[in-house]
């Protein structure tokens, strides 16, 4: 996998980054900082929360590279790390509601509006679907989802059981299932 143009492979800046090469370490966070930021989001619901909950993840990357081995994924250690730090946001912010912020999507230059409103409208839909999930349920399914883990992946990265992964996917899936049917215009977008 090349992810500069100096043909640099992702060991070789991980390598780097930990011999103290902030240069390296940059290319790194370029790198997965989109799917970290995107599982934050899915997490916890809210932009702004989850491009912070990115940059802690980063900062204690950065303050633990040590302890990374080679032998592992760099984006399933990042990935552990975000939903740790982010699980940890919520429980600080449990007592306050959150924000219903609207889902930032890749646009056309010259969108059409009604088609812009209906993603909108999909994607802000599917976002508060995500969150009358339970947590832990939750977690399962972004990571399997939008962090195209494996069900062994999750379940290191959340430290349990690969069967109560599959038990959580499957309740998850059931879950937003039973949510689709109560919103007929959503069955329409998602059929």
């Amino acid at each position: 996998m090349l992810l500069t143009e100096t043909s640099k492979t992702e060991t070789d800046l991980i390598q780097q980054a930990q011999a103290g090469d902030t240069w390296a370490f940059g290319e790194l966070v370029r790198h997965h900082y989109g799917p970290v930021v995107n599982v934050a989001y899915r997490i916890c619901g809210e932009r702004t929360l989850a491009e912070d909950m990115a940059q802690e993840t980063f900062l204690r990357a950065w303050t633990n590279l040590h302890s990374f081995r080679l032998t592992g994924s760099m984006k399933n250690w990042l990935y552990r790390i975000a939903v740790n730090v982010t699980l940890d946001a919520l429980r600080r912010k449990s007592d306050a509601p959150m924000d219903d912020e609207v889902v930032q999507m890749i646009q056309d230059p010259m969108p059409d509006p009604e088609i812009s409103l209906i993603q909108k409208e999909r994607a802000e839909n599917m976002q508060q679907m995500l969150r009358a999930l339970p947590l832990a349920t939750r977690n399962v399914l972004v990571l399997r989802e939008y962090g195209e883990l494996s069900y062994h992946e999750i379940a290191a990265i959340l430290d349990i059981p690969i069967g109560t992964v599959m038990s959580r996917l499957n309740y998850a899936r059931t879950r937003l299932r039973d949510l689709l049917k109560e919103q007929p215009s959503m069955q329409e977008a998602y059929a």
